[in-house]
């Protein structure tokens, strides 16, 4: 068989930025983590009402150079049972995006929404993690609607420009 008889030669791929947008994670990685374990190791013994478990999440970026953008999801978890701190948590997970061939309008939503979707599992595997290692049941953070919060991001933005352009 030649070469020319062989019809499942590879062919080449195609360019991704010349055919239209691009969406890269180039990397990931833990900026900060923290864990604190107050108590430890002596853990206070569960109230009647159970553990209370506070998320907070805020996602960041910052433009780096060409098309990379850092993207931060910042983490700040805190159980408490009773008025007593169990354990708090907090991580700043980052990754670094190369997005090509978007407009400014759609550049925004990719930051905050695409970028965050692919991080959060990382991010919440690091939180279970430190918390079983820590001797506390694994807490597997809920999946969090990155669109939605970027929904009232933008409500909050807009309410807050108009209230500033109000005549006194």
């Amino acid at each position: 068989m030649t070469a020319d008889d062989n019809n499942d030669a590879p062919q080449p791929a195609a360019n991704p930025s010349s055919d239209g947008p691009s969406f890269s994670v180039l990397s990931q990685y833990v900026k900060d983590l923290s864990f604190e374990n107050p108590h430890a190791p002596n853990k206070p013994a569960e109230s009647k009402e159970g553990s209370n478990i506070d998320v907070q999440v805020n996602v960041g970026t910052t433009p780096l150079h060409d098309d990379a953008h850092e993207v931060t999801l910042n983490f700040r978890v805190e159980a408490k049972t009773g008025e007593t701190t169990l354990f708090i948590v907090e991580l700043v997970y980052a990754g670094v995006f190369k997005i090509v061939g978007l407009t400014q309008e759609a550049l925004r939503p990719a930051l905050l929404i695409e970028a965050p979707r692919h991080l959060f599992p990382f991010a919440r595997q690091i939180i279970a993690d430190v918390t079983q290692n820590s001797g506390y049941p694994t807490l597997m953070l809920d999946p969090i609607n990155f669109a939605g919060l970027y929904q009232q991001s933008e409500a909050r933005a807009q309410e807050s420009n108009e209230a500033n352009t109000q005549p006194n």
